[in-house]
């Protein structure tokens, strides 16, 4: 298969483009923080500044600085965190996932 120059130009655009939404993530740790709890929280949790959880044993994540010291939560989503009913599946985070994590947290907290 070859390729023309039109395509390789489409393929080198693409790259150009997706390069700064990486650059801004590594950048905004609370950005990264949001996007995964968005992803691995939100299906039950509230993650956002307001809103209803939903899942009814799934506290809002803009209260959880109420019941949990912030400044160790990164170790337990690097060690692995379940909840305390069957519905929550564990999650284990990188080291620089679960400091995101914190950052986002740490902004939305009320």
């Amino acid at each position: 298969m070859s390729f023309d120059s039109k395509m390789l130009r489409s393929i080198a655009l693409l790259f150009i483009l997706s390069f700064p939404a990486t650059t801004a993530q590594a950048q905004d740790p609370a950005a990264h923080g949001q996007a995964l709890v968005a992803e691995f929280c939100g299906g039950c949790h509230a993650v956002g500044v307001k809103g209803k959880s939903k899942h009814p044993d799934a506290p809002p994540f803009r209260t959880l600085g109420r019941t949990v010291d912030l400044d160790e939560f990164p170790r337990v989503l690097e060690r692995g965190i379940s909840g305390g009913h069957p519905d929550m599946p564990e999650f284990k985070f990188s080291h620089d996932d679960a400091l995101a994590v914190r950052a986002y947290l740490r902004l939305i907290q009320q």
